[in-house]
């Protein structure tokens, strides 16, 4: 008798097919990157051996942690106005931030031979981490989707922004203060607005990067993809943050073994937070600023279609209190579901685009 495949089953094979391709591909460039720059891959200071090892002990962890967090009954709460076909994730467990971060950042510290840089934003990275953990931790504690109050979790947010930049500014050259641009050669000096700029940008790629966490995969496939560029492009003057953002990657790779559709477990905020305020703290480390804006183009488009969607509808309500949507729902990804695209086609089509805004940026690189 042939065996025949569900809709269920279906859906789980190419999840894994798409991570699966994901992963090679990242292992496979973090490799050919290795060999064009004369770096030997299974090295410390490299881009492979810090992509592979963060990928298999998190892919390991999580094989560990998961059940915890289901005994823990830590089930996502599910918008009920959302896409219907998110109501059978309820349950699903979330936090899963607090086992890839802190494994990756701690791999990428003792590879770097604690560098003072990588513990840096390993301060920083985990910092927004455990916001996003009080986030979480208050939308399962209420059973709502509402954590911490907004006012809040950006006050938090912008205090572990001002510590960073304080430390950036006692720390690094002055001429950090000075932005790189492509294809020329002078860079454009900000001088005191950097700080204000620095501090934007840091609550921002967080919040950005939060709002593309919405789809099984879509996150930690994207961020994956954005860190492992951004190591490329600053491995010639920072090695050691190289490590972490390649650190890092793999960090997303391990989780996604589990995260890929159907998920098991989410990252939630805990894991959103801190991936986004670790790409922003590298960047700003190296100045990298030009580079980060391209490598998160889709975080950006996101983050527009919130807004995009806010203002519509505050512009056009009527006096029934009402207005119209500019899109079925926001973010972006959470539009293209209602209007017949499956998760596995989101997720496929923005990590091609992912890469593609991953080639730009290492093509237009000022070093």
């Amino acid at each position: 008798m042939d065996a025949k495949l569900s809709p269920e089953q279906g859906l789980n094979i190419s999840g894994i097919a798409l991570a699966s391709l994901l992963a090679v591909g990242l292992g496979t460039t973090a490799f050919f990157l290795d060999w064009m720059a004369n770096r030997l891959p299974w090295q410390a200071a490299s881009l492979t051996l810090p992509l592979l090892l963060c990928a298999l002990a998190s892919g390991v962890m999580g094989y560990l942690v998961i059940p915890l967090l289901q005994a823990l009954k830590t089930g996502q709460i599910i918008r009920e106005d959302g896409p219907q076909a998110h109501l059978k994730k309820a349950g699903t467990p979330t936090m899963g931030g607090i086992f890839f971060i802190p494994v990756a950042v701690i791999l990428a510290c003792i590879l770097s031979n604690f560098a003072t840089e990588v513990l840096a934003v390993s301060a920083l990275t985990i910092s927004y981490g455990l916001i996003g953990w009080l986030d979480d931790w208050q939308i399962l504690r209420r059973k709502s989707n509402k954590g911490i109050s907004p006012r809040m979790k950006l006050a938090l947010q912008v205090s572990f922004a001002l510590m960073f930049c304080l430390w950036l500014m006692f720390n690094q050259p002055s001429n950090i203060t000075n932005i790189a641009l492509p294809w020329v050669s002078f860079t454009l000096p900000l001088g005191f607005l950097f700080w204000p700029l620095a501090g934007f940008v840091l609550v921002a790629e967080s919040n950005a990067t939060n709002l593309t966490d919405g789809i099984d995969g879509l996150a930690g496939g994207t961020v994956a993809i954005a860190l492992l560029a951004l190591a490329a492009l600053i491995a010639p003057t920072a090695p050691g943050l190289m490590i972490f953002c390649a650190a890092l990657s793999g960090g997303c790779l391990g989780f996604l073994a589990h995260n890929r559709n159907p998920a098991r477990v989410f990252m939630g905020d805990t894991g959103s937070l801190a991936l986004g305020g670790a790409l922003a703290a590298v960047a700003l480390l190296t100045n990298s600023l030009v580079a980060l804006f391209i490598l998160s183009g889709i975080f950006f488009v996101e983050t527009l279609s919130v807004m995009a969607q806010v203002s519509y509808y505050k512009a056009t309500k009527g006096p029934d209190g009402k207005g119209k949507r500019l899109f079925k729902m926001a973010p972006l990804h959470h539009h293209l579901e209602l209007t017949g695209w499956s998760e596995l086609q989101v997720v496929g089509v923005f990590y091609i685009i992912a890469a593609i805004l991953a080639v730009i940026s290492l093509a237009i690189a000022p070093f």
